[in-house]
């Protein structure tokens, strides 16, 4: 049996083609989720679809991006694909199963590409975050409310419009705060 599994980042990205592409490669069930990919503890469908294969079937994704972010990962997943004697292949990464050994070379050189370019993109990221600092257009992360300041002000009688222009924070954070 075909077992696919699909994963976009973002809640406002489409599952549509890799569905689609799963379905039209012979996947009789796909598992799919919307869940960033950093991690693979927390992506339930993707453990569903692990637990899910037995011996004799082929997992499938449509890219390795969509599996794993991690060389580390991939190997954990592989692994544990290869355990349950199932095979593991990649529909637009072709040449990647792992049924050859020709198979596995690539998948082990694709997955450290992949770790490469996301090590990249981090450097790149903190990079901008330190010009953006130097040039005094990036504060960061706001710091955490101070909540018993909030109800200090409130019993001062102040309104949750004057609480939150007086301690620069939206509306919204004020109800929240004097509801904690």
């Amino acid at each position: 049996m075909l077992v696919g599994y699909g994963r976009v980042s973002t809640t406002n990205q489409s599952l549509d083609i890799q569905h689609e592409t799963l379905l039209a490669a012979g996947c009789e069930k796909v598992f799919s989720e919307k869940l960033s990919g950093r991690s693979t503890t927390d992506r339930d469908q993707l453990n569903d679809a692990l637990d899910f294969v037995r011996e004799g079937d082929t997992f499938v994704v449509t890219r390795l991006d969509r599996l794993a972010r991690s060389v580390g990962d991939l190997h954990r997943i592989i692994e544990r694909l290869t355990e349950k004697k199932v095979a593991f292949r990649c529909l637009n990464q072709s040449g990647v199963d792992t049924d050859t050994s020709t198979g596995r070379l690539m998948l082990s050189i694709l997955g450290a590409v992949a770790a490469f370019e996301n090590d990249i993109r981090r450097e790149r990221q903190l990079e901008g975050i330190e010009k953006a600092k130097l040039a005094g257009k990036y504060r960061g992360r706001p710091a955490s409310i101070d909540t018993e300041r909030v109800k200090a002000l409130k019993e001062t009688g102040m309104g949750a419009a004057q609480i939150a222009k007086a301690m620069n924070i939206g509306r919204a954070s004020v109800y929240r705060a004097l509801a904690a």
